[in-house]
């Protein structure tokens, strides 16, 4: 596999590493002070508290960026209503790097339902509201009043995900690039360790930052494509058929019009002509589109257009290859268009053929270079080995703060996930591509843990990550990973080039059981159970010694209409795990139970498909107490189902496949109701949603009905585990004998 020009601890270091490590990254004047700064080099705002941890992503770039030499200090949850706190620790040498933490700010502040959140996890106490809506943008503007001649890059999972137009589910419109919105001078996506180090070093060796243009994992403004790049034009989903728009491009290929005219009739055309000889009508050769030039007003600009349709008989070289999704304005005003541009987004996310991305918002151009190449082992960790406290920063006293009691007890083994579950956002952030840390490194912090983190009991909460069980897989063959495109390794089926020996993660359990100290080692994050059952040793492995009682995991849905939308397997694979789950449980001596997490109204699912899947649940006697709504995040596929009701995953056109969509708030919190068929609170609604159905045979106290008729007076009703009796009684009276 193709590996980066550089690696990323290979870079001189900047001359202020002569002050050393800081115990913690300093978050006032005087620990800069106590240090002996004079100044920052980079400060990083934040709307998270402090961890110093490195599940925590300030203190993962923090701790980077000073092992580089820089010298870092946070600003965490500024109030953003006073100028003063943007001050605390002066101007920046090099810039500013601005994230809203490790959550979406809107979805950290807001349910699927739209209701305000009553806590914050990252925040002291749990205290909500410490943080702005759209903090990147708000956090950005605010440091522009203040210091209007430093650079601004912004990053996290907030800006990566808003990095071209987005749907925005709580306004429900289309926005634009938070690039646009926040006025910042550049846009980190992913995991930014490679790209920051890359510019951080740049501008410490002069450069300014509008210079720096070429970064993968960095998106910027331009006012125009720069000379020497051939664009596919991918605004529209109508054209013609292959042999007329051969015909139209031999009539004219290299049309350009002024955006800012209402006539290009009176502008200077291109006098470059198309030998017409190279052309014929299957193929496209390369010469017959090289040097074209477009002359307008007194500018040279020299870049060639070629429809998407005959992108593949082109010949292009990716490295000058941009790909130009509908405008910002066409996408607003046109549902099918938002789709189509996030179908192409998804088919550009392997960095190693990805090409450069670029959306018009006004006049301007939103640049997406192409995604970061990922770390590989040695570099990882690391990042994973530098030395963090693993205890929040002082400052906060002895302020609890949940997130980090959720994870200060365990470890991340890997990035990325090649799932490519439409719902979630985690692929568009981090890729699909597996970066993996070593067993040496992993046992390392596992160490470090059990000597630094107070409170600790022997009890590793967890070793995983976006998932559990992809550590170490990848695809068994470089260059057929270098060209593919594909949107899943696992759906509809496991590709046969997927890598799926999970021996690395057993291994790693053994070892890590046996370090001096521990007692148990959990596996708490999401379970891949279909590529679990590959590997019976693993599943043996992890149900004999890391299940503690219950193992979660998220079959998401039962229908396979509904599945296919998720792109997750049909309900065979769960059925074939849970087989084996419950048969190494026995052979363990253990009582064991899975605990399966589900979606309600997801893009592609009726009344009838939650129906469905709430008798599911109770044949197999499943009474949910946390369910959920399908929540629209920035960028995901699914959010351009809900959005557009179009599907991406296939070619999208007008006349393309259409995807029934519940937006209705009431019909959303009826299809979660399904998931709680068993709470009498749900029972009314479900109760009139059953008839309109014309599914009242579902309604009564039989073993195959959902829920219980409606309660006469003079009767009370109890749930038992063989179903709900009716049972009469003289309410009075027993309340006399009580």
């Amino acid at each position: 596999m193709p590996k980066a020009e550089t690696n990323l601890f290979a870079y001189p270091k900047y001359w202020a590493e002569c002050y050393g490590r800081a115990k913690f990254l300093p978050m006032c004047r005087a620990e800069m002070d106590v240090l002996g700064w004079d100044s920052c080099d980079i400060i990083i705002i934040s709307g998270d508290a402090y961890v110093d941890h490195p599940s925590f992503g300030m203190a993962v770039i923090g701790r980077f960026l000073e092992s580089q030499g820089f010298r870092v200090g946070i600003i965490a949850q500024p109030d953003w209503n006073d100028p003063e706190a943007f001050k605390a620790l002066g101007e920046p040498n090099l810039f500013f790097g601005i994230t809203s933490g490790n959550m979406d700010s809107l979805i950290n502040r807001y349910t699927a339902d739209r209701k305000i959140r009553n806590d914050d996890s990252y925040t002291p106490h749990g205290v909500a509201g410490k943080r702005p809506e759209r903090a990147v943008i708000v956090y950005t503007q605010k440091l522009k009043e203040v210091y209007p001649n430093t650079p601004m890059l912004i990053g996290g999972i907030e800006a990566s995900l808003r990095r071209i137009a987005q749907y925005d589910y709580w306004s429900d419109e289309v926005r634009r690039s938070v690039l646009i919105d926040s006025s910042a001078d550049m846009l980190f996506y992913g995991n930014a360790e490679r790209a920051m180090a890359e510019v951080a070093h740049q501008l410490s060796n002069g450069r300014k930052i509008n210079e720096i243009t070429d970064v993968a994992g960095t998106a910027l403004v331009r006012d125009a494509i720069p000379a020497g790049w051939t664009e596919v034009d991918s605004t529209r989903i109508d054209w013609p058929s292959d042999k007329t728009l051969m015909q139209d491009f031999q009539k004219n290929p290299y049309e350009f019009k002024d955006p800012s005219s209402e006539s290009c009739k009176s502008k200077q055309k291109s006098e470059a002509t198309l030998d017409k000889t190279s052309l014929d009508k299957t193929t496209l050769e390369p010469t017959a589109v090289k040097n074209a030039q477009i002359a307008f007003k007194d500018t040279q600009i020299p870049i060639k257009i070629i429809p998407m349709p005959l992108m593949g008989k082109a010949g292009l070289d990716n490295k000058t290859t941009v790909i130009r999704l509908p405008s910002f304005e066409k996408i607003k005003g046109d549902s099918a268009l938002y789709a189509h541009a996030s179908r192409i987004l998804h088919l550009e996310s392997n960095p190693h053929n990805a090409r450069v991305l670029v959306q018009k918002h006004g006049t301007k151009e939103v640049w997406v270079n192409t995604p970061p190449i990922p770390l590989e082992t040695d570099e990882i960790d690391g990042v994973f080995d530098l030395e963090y406290e693993r205890v929040p920063h002082p400052s906060y006293g002895n302020a609890r703060i949940p997130a980090y009691d959720m994870i200060r007890f365990s470890v991340n083994i890997m990035r990325g996930c090649f799932g490519g579950c439409t719902f979630c956002s985690i692929t568009e952030h981090e890729g699909r591509i597996i970066q993996s840390r070593s067993h040496e490194s992993v046992i390392k912090e596992i160490e470090d843990m059990r000597d630094k983190v107070p409170g600790f009991t022997g009890v590793v909460s967890d070793l995983g990550g976006p998932t559990s069980n992809m550590y170490h897989l990848n695809c068994k063959d470089d260059e057929i990973q270098k060209n593919c495109r594909k949107l899943s390794c696992v759906y509809p089926v496991i590709c046969k080039n997927l890598i799926t020996d999970h021996s690395q993660t057993t291994q790693l359990y053994r070892k890590a059981r046996a370090v001096k100290g521990v007692k148990r080692v959990a596996i708490a994050s999401g379970l891949r159970y279909d590529l679990a059952v590959v590997d019976p040793e693993y599943v043996k492995e992890l149900v004999t010694h890391h299940v503690g009682g219950y193992l979660k995991i998220a079959p998401e849905h039962s229908e396979k209409n509904t599945l296919d939308k998720m792109m997750k397997p049909e309900m065979t694979s769960y059925n074939k795990f849970k087989e084996m789950f419950e048969r190494y449980s026995k052979e363990a001596g253990k009582k064991q139970y899975l605990i399966p997490y589900f979606i309600a109204a997801h893009p592609g699912c009726d009344d009838n498909d939650m129906l469905n899947l709430a008798l599911w649940l109770k044949e197999n006697k499943f009474r949910l107490d946390q369910v959920q709504n399908f929540y629209p995040s920035p960028m995901s596929l699914a959010t351009a189902m809900y959005h557009s009701e179009k599907n991406p995953l296939k070619k999208v056109t007008y006349k393309s496949e259409s995807v029934y969509t519940e937006k209705n708030l009431d019909r959303r919190r009826l299809h979660k109701g399904f998931l709680r068929y068993h709470d009498e609170k749900n029972w009314p609604m479900l109760r009139e949603a059953l008839k309109e159905m014309g599914r009242e045979d579902l309604i009564g106290d039989g073993k195959n009905q959902l829920i219980p008729a409606e309660v006469k007076k003079g009767y009370s009703r109890k749930s038992n585990r063989n179903g709900i009796n009716k049972k009469p009684t003289n309410r009075k009276s027993s309340r006399q004998n009580a």
